[in-house]
């Protein structure tokens, strides 16, 4: 598939079509790294890491563990 490079303000742009933004998962507002590969322009989306609860719990401390506060009486459906 080709692409056709258009002006965009100082700087050149390229426009992803529908299909291929799909299979690589990215969206407008998608962060990507750009690189030089030998010669070639390498585009790679950046992907957030996926902790698990035992990563996030890691960096728990006593002195991270803050008391509980009151948010008062529910008002809607919520279940406490």
């Amino acid at each position: 598939m080709t692409a056709a490079i258009a002006k965009w303000g100082n700087s050149l742009a390229v426009r992803i079509p529908q299909a291929i933004a799909e299979q690589v998962q990215i969206q407008a507002g998608s962060e990507i790294s750009i690189e030089i590969i030998d010669g070639k322009i390498v585009l790679t989306p950046h992907r957030r890491k996926k902790y698990t609860l035992d990563e996030l719990l890691d960096g728990m401390t006593s002195e991270h563990i803050h008391a509980e506060i009151s948010t008062g009486v529910s008002v809607g459906n919520e279940a406490w």
